[in-house]
């Protein structure tokens, strides 16, 4: 029977443990502007006033542990958004519709996805293809 002798790399193996953090960090800070316009443009949410789609920001607070939101700050965002059965009017945003960021994920084809892999790739060390 053969033996096989492995080494590991500390700083290496903290270099790849960190990676998805650090990828979901400059993801987010270096995009959220963008994604929050991203969605706007697909006119997904439901609009009369603009004041739903103008309370929409990126929360950050969770992102050391993987966790990052995009809030709409109204008091019937949550109704709205969990309610797509209403019949949303589409005179100014055509696509309007409950379960918004639903539609705009299916719609963005994995935009934030590749740039999640792009910095995961660039933050692995080599280790991540």
């Amino acid at each position: 029977m053969a033996k096989i002798k492995t080494t590991m790399f500390r700083s290496a193996m903290r270099n790849l443990s960190q990676a998805p953090l650090r990828a979901l960090e400059e993801t987010v800070n270096g995009k959220a502007e963008s994604i929050l316009t991203e969605i706007a443009n697909a006119q997904v949410v439901p609009k009369q006033t603009g004041d739903l789609e103008r309370s929409a920001w990126v929360d950050k607070t969770g992102l050391k542990r993987g966790q990052v939101k995009i809030v709409y700050d109204t008091p019937y965002a949550r109704r709205l958004y969990w309610h797509p059965e209403y019949n949303f009017r589409r005179d100014k945003n055509a696509n309007a519709q409950g379960k918004w960021l639903e539609a705009w994920q299916q719609e963005q084809k994995g935009f934030i996805r590749r740039m999640f892999e792009k910095f995961i790739k660039k933050f692995g060390g080599g280790f991540i293809k």
